[in-house]
């Protein structure tokens, strides 16, 4: 039975997909007997379907030699295009998580959204979410993956915008989709550049064929960078990072699955095609500085940051920055191992911070305080989230920082310094927002604040669990160190950052004596941060202003010259059209001498031409 299953593993993403076709006739323009609810139930009874068939197959093929389906899809003369899947533990594995993270997703939506009449919209939009994911990891194209990575941009800009009667929403949406679309065309150019030189699009022949691959130097590294454009925008690193800041307008329910698995989407990708970007040494130095600047870059801004959500989306980009640090230095196994283990902290976190929004109303932080005695299982939730994400051990993140260390200590020891005082800053940045949250005395905002609904509180706490258990999960799947093995200087030099963060963070933010909000001594420096690195104000001076100055340039070519020769071609046409109608006089006659004078004309025109020939 369970052998049947793995087979038919692809109807995983089918699940979803029929949730939300079912979810439609509860739309609110079709019925107001029911109510949207159903919508929900149903989607959410169709995703655990979809989690127990796949946990089903983690169980059968855990350790197993992964299996390979092939569907053709198009032939047309020498092209063949094929949908390929691969069935191993790491990507069903991947399709636990997602589907897992998905399920609670929706149950959190359930309360979330309670009262909110747009449910078949929502939980349809977060089927096509999980349809999409599960079908990138199942995938072994590279071209498919394009396709699915497309269809998500488009899901991420429907689920922003899903209050799109506020403007920020919809500025939010569009940014968001159109910074993606930059990527993704030009990761397009290396997809479609890659096949006549590989002459396949599936992973392991691309594998195979990057392995004796012999490039030119330039064409390698345009190739790579190309491939790693798609990558770059979807994890929201440094030129392209706004969008995810923007995307925290959308419903919470949505910002959980952005903030865990959406992000990693390009990550997936970027580890897949590792092979081939090891190619150009260019290309690999390229991700690791983008990743390094964007790891530090964000971990500032995120401090500076009042908003809980603007915090917690940079904390996003930072993470996804140590991704891009792993595989540049090829590391993809830790690079996945990172991006599993994060994935929970993040979720509840997310899940955390939506709760409390929901009942106080605000993102300001410096109008929270006192949470943590009317709040106690979300402040707890808090606590090991925040454990979760920095390296402390016993927890799970705490492994995969330290293998990424120790191999950095070998090859780079200049990169131990950025994740020392990455994990430093991120450490710093989430107790802040804890002791904000949940320290100190109540304000006006805090004074009712009990937890929320059963909706909200069970999903968290379920993830919790299975964060604080995250070491016995990699140690079935033998990815911890022996015991004998682990390099405990460099563990110590971890667990000491993280405490210096925590320590230096809780001693300014729960000292009654040090006034709220810190300002530094320099303002400017705090703008600086605050603001973005004013990223978005140095677009608008240079590629705004660029093309909005195109834009005007050919706006006047177009009124002036083209509108001009119509407008010229129409006057002189009416101005014909009205000297003609005088000649219109009813006799016959004058007729003739018209013909024959037209008729004359041309014949002088072309005994003109013949002369000239003649001559």
């Amino acid at each position: 039975m369970l052998e049947s299953l793995s087979r038919i593993i692809w109807l995983v993403p089918c699940y979803a997909l029929l949730g939300a076709l079912l979810a439609v006739p509860w739309s609110p323009g079709l019925t107001r007997q029911t109510g949207p609810r159903p919508a929900g139930y149903i989607s959410t009874l169709m995703t655990f379907t979809a989690f127990l068939h796949s946990l089903l197959v983690l169980i059968y093929i855990w350790q197993q030699p992964a299996i390979d389906l092939s569907f053709p899809w198009l032939q047309a003369a020498d092209l063949e295009i094929s949908f390929d899947l691969k069935i191993s533990t790491v990507n069903i594995a991947a399709l636990v998580v997602i589907t897992g993270l998905n399920l609670g997703a929706q149950i959190y939506a359930i309360g979330y959204l309670e009262r909110d009449w747009g449910w078949a919209r929502f939980f349809s939009l977060m089927a096509l979410f999980e349809a999409g994911l599960c079908t990138l990891v199942l995938c072994n194209s590279l071209f498919f993956s394009y396709v699915v990575l497309e269809i998500l941009t488009l899901g991420t800009y429907l689920l922003i915008g899903y209050w799109f009667n506020q403007s920020l929403v919809v500025t939010g949406a569009r940014d968001a989709f159109l910074t993606k679309r930059v990527g993704d065309l030009i990761l397009l150019m290396g997809v479609v550049a890659l096949l006549p030189l590989a002459g396949s699009w599936n992973y392991d022949d691309l594998a195979q064929w990057a392995a004796s691959a012999d490039l030119n130097p330039t064409a390698a590294t345009l190739l790579c960078l190309a491939l790693i454009a798609g990558p770059l925008a979807k994890c929201a690193q440094f030129p392209l990072h706004l969008w995810l800041d923007e995307a925290m307008e959308g419903p919470i329910p949505a910002t959980i699955l952005r903030n865990t698995v959406v992000v990693s989407t390009g990550a997936w990708v970027l580890v897949k095609v590792q092979p081939i970007l090891a190619l150009s040494p260019v290309a690999l130095t390229f991700m690791v500085t983008v990743g390094s600047l964007t790891a530090i870059g964000a971990s500032l801004i995120a401090i500076a940051q009042i908003d809980i959500k603007r915090s917690l989306s940079y904390v996003v980009s930072a993470y996804m920055g140590l991704v891009f640090i792993a595989v540049g230095t090829g590391q993809g196994e830790t690079a996945l191992q990172l991006i599993f283990t994060y994935t929970f902290a993040m979720a509840i976190l997310v899940m955390c911070v939506g709760g409390i929004i929901l009942n106080n109303v605000s993102q300001d932080l410096t109008q929270y305080g006192g949470l943590w005695s009317r709040r106690p299982i979300s402040g707890l939730s808090y606590l090991v989230g925040i454990a979760s994400l920095i390296a402390l051990p016993p927890f799970g993140t705490f492994w995969a920082w330290l293998k990424l260390t120790e191999h950095l200590a070998e090859t780079n020891p200049l990169l131990v310094g950025v994740l020392l005082v990455v994990n430093l800053l991120t450490a710093f940045n989430v107790t802040r927002e804890f002791c904000l949250i949940f320290g100190g005395e109540a304000k006006p905002m805090t004074t009712r604040s009990p937890e929320g609904l059963w909706a909200l509180v069970l999903p968290m706490v379920v993830t919790v669990g299975f964060a604080l258990h995250l070491s016995l999960i990699l140690k079935q799947g033998n990815l911890l160190p022996d015991f004998a093995d682990i390099n405990w200087g460099l563990s110590s030099v971890l667990i000491i950052s993280s405490l210096l963060g925590v320590g230096s963070s809780a001693f300014i933010y729960l000292n009654p004596k040090i006034s709220k909000p810190i300002n530094l001594p320099l303002p400017a420096l705090q703008n600086f941060f605050a603001y973005d690195l004013y990223t978005d104000k140095f677009y608008k001076i240079t590629i705004v202003a660029i093309i909005d100055s195109i834009s005007r340039l050919i706006n006047w070519f177009d009124k002036t010259f083209v509108d001009g020769v119509i407008n010229l071609i129409g006057i002189v046409t009416i101005f014909s059209g009205q000297s003609l109608k005088y000649n219109v006089s009813g006799q016959t006659q004058f007729y003739v001498l018209s013909i024959v004078l037209g008729l004359t004309l041309i014949g002088a025109f072309l005994s003109y031409s013949l002369f000239g020939q003649a001559f």
